[in-house]
């Protein structure tokens, strides 16, 4: 079969990435919740292991792409990652979701820098850079196309998806293999190559930076609060509309949970879309005093809708907390960005963004299970109260953020 130009297969498969996500995602909580039957421990341990998982593989997967062969390195996440999804479907049983999800995520780290360089070798920088933006849109056109096709897939059964989702997974590597090109792939030499000696080195390098500068001690502070709330929302939120409210009609309609979820997510989905078009075009990106202060805003709504959302007993209520809160989620990521981008000179930025990742996934790992454990002792209600807690002193911090002293319309000065 002949070749496909690089930039047709690499919108494809974001098309694809985007359809079997949303086929798989959009009715997991009630897979877990309903058929498997995990208490909120368990649903937020699965995320912890999975996080665990790819913080294990990431560098010795990434051997792959650098020194063999980056097509290879995808055709083996995307099979990989199929695989664990079907492996999630086939028995509704604890031991059985969590082996899929240790499949899933050692495939995901096959596919994690290894598709983005990919793309990049093939046609270039420049070209690759337009391609990422175009990739969005086809992302969305998947997801939007996954969400119906979860719903449908879910009123026959609650495994269905996960063997559809990784099914149509493993049949597109089949076509990938055939189709996907690779001329522009160049070895790494052995110094150039990423290992454990190179998160250890920027995880060091971001704390000896940060070290007596009070803007980037918050930046850290910030990151590990976040990242300690964060897993025992994405992981209970869900399950607390399940087992705590009664889903009424909608507009004379009597829909199930399952026909609710998928309803939730488009509208969550266009809701993500609109408010990131209104913050790139209200907020100015480039002033970090003008950043900070609407993070601190949106902050602390999101902690008082997270509160909204845990105390509420009537479900229109816990539906407009629950999406407000994920609005602002949405658009809190890039601002974050650019907050660092512009408080931070350019030369020690690469290293505060890694620093911020690498704390933020730690803040997961540790957070998740105590709030899990929380859930399972004294139930949902109060385990994402606990999240909310959690949260909250990111607030004051970015208040101390904006006091300062310093220049908050350009880049911080470089560390000497």
């Amino acid at each position: 079969m002949r070749k496909l130009s690089p930039s047709a297969i690499y919108l494809l498969t974001q098309f694809l990435f985007g359809l079997t996500n949303r086929t798989t995602n959009t009715t997991f909580a009630i897979y877990l919740v309903q058929s498997v039957g995990l208490d909120p421990l368990q649903m937020v341990l699965l995320g912890t292991i999975f996080e665990i998982t790819i913080f294990v593989f990431e560098v010795p997967t990434g051997v792959v792409a650098d020194v063999v062969s980056r097509r290879l390195s995808v055709l083996l996440g995307v099979l990989l990652t199929g695989i664990g999804s079907m492996v999630m479907g086939l028995e509704p049983v604890f031991g059985v979701v969590l082996l899929g999800h240790v499949i899933w995520g050692f495939g995901n780290t096959f596919i994690s820098g290894a598709h983005t360089a990919w793309i990049s070798d093939e046609i270039g920088v420049a070209a690759a850079n337009r391609a990422f933006l175009r990739s969005r849109q086809f992302m969305l056109a998947g997801s939007l196309l996954g969400i119906p096709l979860a719903v449908a897939l879910a009123r026959g059964s609650l495994a269905l998806p996960f063997l559809v989702g990784g099914g149509i997974r493993v049949v597109f590597v089949i076509f990938l293999a055939l189709v996907m090109p690779e001329t522009g792939f160049k070895r790494k030499p052995p110094e150039e190559r990423e290992g454990w000696n190179d998160f250890f080195v920027t995880l060091r390098a971001g704390f000896d930076l940060v070290r007596g500068r009070r803007a980037l001690t918050l930046f850290a502070l910030i990151s590990l609060f976040v990242g300690l709330y964060s897993e025992g929302w994405d992981r209970l939120g869900d399950p607390h509309l399940l087992q705590n409210f009664v889903f009424p009609p909608l507009f004379g309609l009597t829909l199930g949970a399952v026909e609710w979820f998928g309803v939730l997510s488009v509208a969550g989905m266009l809701l993500n879309l609109a408010a990131n078009e209104v913050a790139v075009r209200r907020v100015n990106m480039s002033d970090s005093l003008t950043l900070a202060r609407v993070l601190q805003a949106l902050y602390a709504v999101m902690v008082a809708c997270m509160l909204g959302f845990a105390l509420a007993r009537d479900f229109w209520l816990a539906i407009l907390a629950m999406f407000v809160f994920d609005t602002l989620r949405g658009v809190s990521f890039p601002l974050s960005e650019a907050f660092i981008n512009v408080y931070v000179d350019s030369r020690v930025r690469a290293t505060v963004h890694s620093m911020a990742a690498q704390i933020d996934a730690f803040g997961e790992l540790a957070g998740g299970p105590f709030i899990g454990a929380m859930g399972r002792w004294r139930g949902l209600r109060a385990a994402i109260i606990m999240g909310a807690l959690v949260l909250a002193p990111v607030v004051p911090m970015y208040a101390r953020l904006r006091r300062l002293p310093g220049e908050h319309s350009g880049p911080a000065p470089a560390s000497s």
